[in-house]
């Protein structure tokens, strides 16, 4: 579960860059930089938990 949150958060961020850089839809690409950064930080919580 661990490794599929930061593969969603990894495409995320590059879907984010790559908006940035298009100048499209930029309400869009700030709500996806903000879910995730929240899908990494809920990453990091959890696993820091588990140990």
């Amino acid at each position: 579960m661990r490794s599929l949150l930061y593969i969603i958060a990894v495409i995320m961020i590059i879907g984010w860059a790559i908006g940035v850089f298009a100048y499209t839809a930029t309400g869009l690409i700030h709500a996806l930089l903000v879910i995730a950064i929240i899908a990494f930080l809920l990453g990091i919580i959890r696993r820091d938990t588990a140990v």
